[in-house]
């Protein structure tokens, strides 16, 4: 009898092959991985140079988890008993997100991107909401906040790594994770 081209089914039942060791897992090219590296996060770093690159490299990193750090923790401080002060700090924060949003909304605005600098704005910001919370006579909430979170924040920007692609330090002689560049200049084509 002709087949007409179609399969037959796979048995569904299956012997068991036997195995030399029950407990060593198998793998399905037949070698065992070597190449496999663990990365811990964490670690000192060698010099005092390349704790300033990590620290410098995680604020702009990790910079708004920073903020929304000490933010939570100013708001959560100031919730018993400076309802005022934070009243104030939820509004300058409206502010300083509604500047964020328009940086965004209009990408090709002179007097945004050029004139005007983001951070200078947003430390601008942050001044004015330490005034406020100052003149509202919150100012122990304020310090005790940054005495609490800055030590933190400090801690991990320091020994926090990332691993994102860089080549290390220790290959061009500072011990720390830096971009890879090229010494070559680009070559810009003729114009006719």
């Amino acid at each position: 009898m002709a087949d007409y081209g179609t399969m037959k089914r796979p048995s569904t039942i299956s012997t068991p092959t036997p195995t030399d060791d029950p407990h060593k897992p198998k793998d399905s090219t037949g070698k065992m991985s070597k190449d496999f590296k663990l990365f811990c996060f964490f670690n000192i770093p060698a010099t005092p140079e390349a704790a300033a690159v990590r620290i410098t490299r995680n604020f702009g990193y990790f910079g708004s988890y920073y903020t929304l750090l000490i933010w939570t923790v100013l708001s959560i401080t100031l919730v018993p008993q400076r309802q005022m002060s934070l009243i104030f700090l939820v509004i300058m924060t409206a502010v300083g997100c509604s500047y964020l949003a328009l940086l965004r909304v209009v990408p090709d605005s002179l007097l945004l991107h050029k004139t005007v600098e983001g951070r200078l704005v947003l430390v601008l910001l942050a001044i004015g909401t330490m005034i406020e919370l100052i003149l509202t006579y919150a100012a122990e909430h304020l310090f005790v906040t940054l005495a609490c979170t800055v030590p933190i924040i400090l801690v991990h920007a320091v020994f926090r790594v990332r691993d994102d692609g860089f080549v290390k330090e220790e290959d061009c002689g500072f011990g720390e994770y830096v971009p890879p560049t090229t010494t070559e200049e680009p070559k810009l084509a003729d114009s006719v």
